[in-house]
């Protein structure tokens, strides 16, 4: 199979900083058998083994580790019917606890439509968000741009929506440690049996992801309300591998931090200090971009060095309440470190960019009034 360079079409502006190292791992991406366009989105980070905040179409091949092991992770923004001005985050942030427990088998087939699919083992990780960036976070409307196409996505300005960042938690992690235990890097041939193999399997972990997350929604709100409604919203996966058509062509378009961008809307959020957007796609030829947009903000620091350059300036405790006013329940305090505003670039800057380019226009902006990563026992 003949490797020509594929083209390399950069979503960002002089303004924003990209890590060499992104751009080095764009270049090697680029570089495969069978690869044809790459798109990079201001939130471009490095990631293990290949770029996060990218979109990949090959033809013919496609690539596992490029999706990497979180299959599935994506965010669903769920609309409540809670008044917002009811909200008492302080209190309800002391409150929570326990969503790091098992749900019961009733409880899993509650949320998850045919539970027979999944193996037994994955029952106890169904309906928790796992550690990393993942969050639960109740969210109020801050400002309201295009009321028609919020009022389209099911939310109200006037009451609460649950935004749930987390994926298929080791489901995704076994399949690819199966892939890559034989193929470690390389590709899947168009076809083969192993490539509609993990297409299955990995079409399974689309699906639970996207349920887990709801689950983690409800489970999370109705410690704080349990009468409230919470409606199944829209969900937006950000890494994947999908077959596409292109030029006439059925390909192979990977998202690896990169938020699908074929419907009316999605939500770009920004660290836990920062605005969460609620956009329209508007690119006039979205083959471009390939179909996608920016995840969300994007890391600036790795997580290890962190806690080196913000120990000495911050406590612990200081990132448990944001300069929003918002409520951060975390009890590992590495994690705080390595999630703090600081270590994410800028979200305005990232939207800003995304607008010169014209892909998107802002719906609404949301702040967010509570974060829930994780509480110990």
């Amino acid at each position: 199979m003949s490797s020509p360079i594929a083209t390399i079409r950069y979503f960002t502006t002089p303004s924003t900083w990209v890590e060499g190292e992104a751009i080095r791992q764009l270049e090697r991406v680029a570089a495969l058998p069978g690869m044809l366009k790459v798109a990079a989105f201001p939130d471009l980070h490095p990631g293990k083994g290949g770029p996060v905040g990218a979109a990949m179409l090959s033809e013919g091949i496609f690539y596992p580790y490029l999706v990497g092991s979180d299959v599935g992770c994506g965010m669903t923004l769920c609309p409540t019917d809670f008044e917002s001005a009811k909200a008492r985050p302080e209190k309800w942030a002391k409150k929570l606890k326990g969503l790091e427990e098992p749900l019961s088998e009733e409880e899993i087939a509650e949320y998850l439509p045919d539970s027979s699919t999944i193996a037994p083992e994955m029952y106890p990780s169904f309906g928790t968000i796992g550690l990393g960036n993942h969050f639960v976070e109740i969210l109020k409307c801050k400002d309201l741009h295009h009321e028609a196409s919020f009022k389209n996505s099911g939310l109200h300005q006037s009451a609460l929506a649950i935004l749930v960042h987390s994926g298929s938690r080791g489901y995704g992690e076994r399949l690819l440690r199966s892939h890559v235990d034989k193929h470690r890097d390389g590709g899947l041939i168009a076809g083969s049996l192993e490539a509609n193999q993990y297409l299955a399997d990995h079409d399974r972990c689309i699906a639970w992801a996207r349920h887990n997350r709801y689950a983690a929604a409800c489970r999370l709100f109705r410690q704080i309300d349990p009468a409230a409604t919470i409606n199944r919203g829209d969900d937006w996966c950000h890494n994947s591998v999908t077959v596409n058509e292109y030029d006439g062509k059925q390909c192979f378009l990977h998202r690896k931090g990169a938020a699908a961008a074929e419907g009316t809307q999605l939500v770009i959020p920004g660290s836990r200090g920062s605005l969460t957007y609620l956009v329209r796609p508007t690119a006039e030829k979205p083959e471009e971009n390939l179909w996608s947009l920016a995840h969300g903000a994007g890391r600036k620091w790795g997580r290890s060095e962190c806690e080196g350059r913000l120990r000495e300036r911050y406590s612990a405790d200081s990132f448990r309440k944001t300069r929003l006013g918002s409520y951060v329940v975390c009890d590992d305090k590495a994690l705080l470190y390595e999630e703090a505003p600081q270590a994410y670039k800028d979200i305005e800057a990232i939207i800003a960019d995304l607008v010169s380019f014209g892909l998107i226009e802002v719906i609404a902006t949301f702040t967010p009034i509570l974060t829930y990563k994780v509480r110990g026992r």
